[in-house]
């Protein structure tokens, strides 16, 4: 098999084969080369119905021809400037027609620097230095946010990976989700050192894991209560679960939002942005300093102006097929014991005989039972997260006949 060959080769070039680590699947990842809709195809010609749409972006599904008919006409005008570009303020007003808390923003890279840059500007605004984050949740690859957790329902950060400093997270304290005990407890007790809480309203990097019934609303309470902002993490709610992203889905007013994936068209991007008084403390208003040589890319840009206008068309229908496959696959996995998770386009199936609610629960998950799952959805054609602790997601592009052949799957597989 080709994707045999190349995969031996790669070993020997990159770390473990890879550019990033979830797509170091054993024995061997699958190479693709094209894609179209709803599908992936790799170099051997297979074709796959994709659910991973690259963890999220492609909520449009693979090429979509109104965004490639619009990055091919920027290319012609060039891809690189370093100076202000007018798409800026086209996708900026875009975003702060439907994002409600977003009063002014920035445009950085990835979501890895967008939490980053708003974890820092959230520091410099509050001059308080600790940060609150759940467990499970993911906001990128840097330092202060790669903990684990330690022992107890509130502790401090311990580095998730070598080559962080014990310093770098003394000031990141970890709570578990759907646990106001333990948030209010530790909010009462540091109030006057923790700057934010960070938080993805719907946990997207640990499968699917959603927010009990007026946990959100709670979370918002406390945080005004003790003087603490809030940030939303919507990297992969954002323009997914609703045009407002969760905050519009559930009627949370956060401090600040960090966006990404969908707001790039399934080009690299990342977004910052909340209250005016907040942002104005960056550079060179501020004190706050961010920079970034390719921040407000015009490819980038252009696909995210293109997926927004999209989306206020057909998110409704996405979300529909959403409603489909939910109820579909809860009857499924109920005959097997199994629990599923989902919300809007988003689902994921955790192979355990319990309800999950946080990170303890998933972790209890049988993860190489779901890579034996996953490599039989693969032989029927179906591409799914490559990890029990990811999520899957429908797009535009995903027909009937894709729903109803995937469910068939599901029913075989499991």
């Amino acid at each position: 098999m080709k994707s045999v060959e190349l995969y031996k080769i790669a070993k020997d070039l990159l770390p473990a084969g890879v550019s990033s680590p979830v797509r170091a699947i054993e024995p061997y990842p699958i190479y693709m080369k094209d894609s179209d809709g709803s599908k992936l195809i790799d170099v051997e010609g297979n074709e796959y119905i994709d659910y991973c749409l690259g963890f999220g972006p492609l909520i449009l599904g693979h090429k979509n021809p109104k965004i490639m008919n619009a990055v091919i006409e920027r290319l012609k005008q060039g891809w690189l400037y370093g100076t202000p570009i007018e798409e800026e303020i086209i996708l900026a007003k875009l975003i702060i027609k439907h994002i409600k808390s977003i009063e002014m923003l920035r445009y950085v890279n990835t979501g890895t620097e967008a939490t980053m840059s708003a974890i820092r500007v959230a520091r410099g605004f509050t001059s308080k230095d600790k940060i609150v984050k759940i467990e499970g949740s993911f906001h990128g690859a840097h330092d202060i946010v790669l903990v684990k957790t330690g022992s107890g329902g509130a502790t401090f950060g311990i580095p998730n990976s070598s080559g962080i400093p014990k310093d770098s997270v003394k000031n990141t304290i970890q709570v578990p989700f759907n646990d106001l005990d333990s948030l209010s407890y530790l909010l009462d007790k540091n109030k006057d050192e923790i700057a934010a809480v960070i938080l993805e309203p719907v946990l997207g990097n640990i499968g699917v894991i959603l927010p009990e019934k007026d946990y959100l609303k709670e979370v918002r309470r406390l945080t005004l209560e003790n003087d603490v902002l809030l940030i939303f993490d919507e990297i992969i709610t954002g323009f997914r679960l609703s045009l407002g992203g969760a905050q519009g889905y559930f009627g949370i007013k956060p401090d600040l939002t960090t966006l990404g994936k969908i707001v790039g068209g399934g080009f690299p991007i990342g977004v910052f942005g909340g209250r005016r008084e907040i942002m104005e403390n960056i550079s060179p208003l501020g004190p706050v300093y961010q920079a970034g040589t390719f921040s407000g890319n015009p490819i980038s840009l252009t696909a995210g102006i293109e997926t927004i206008k999209i989306l206020e068309d057909v998110l409704d229908e996405i979300n529909k097929k959403g409603d489909f496959m939910r109820r579909a696959l809860c009857e499924i996995v109920e005959d097997k014991n199994y629990f599923f998770s989902g919300i809007a386009s988003m689902f994921q199936v955790f192979l355990i005989e319990k309800r999950i609610k946080n990170y303890t629960d998933a972790m209890q998950c049988d993860k190489n039972k779901y890579m034996k799952f996953f490599r039989r959805m693969l032989d029927e054609g179906i591409y799914l997260s490559p990890s029990q602790f990811e999520t899957n997601f429908i797009s535009a592009a995903h027909s009937k006949d894709d729903l109803e052949k995937t469910l068939e799957a599901y029913k075989k597989c499991l």
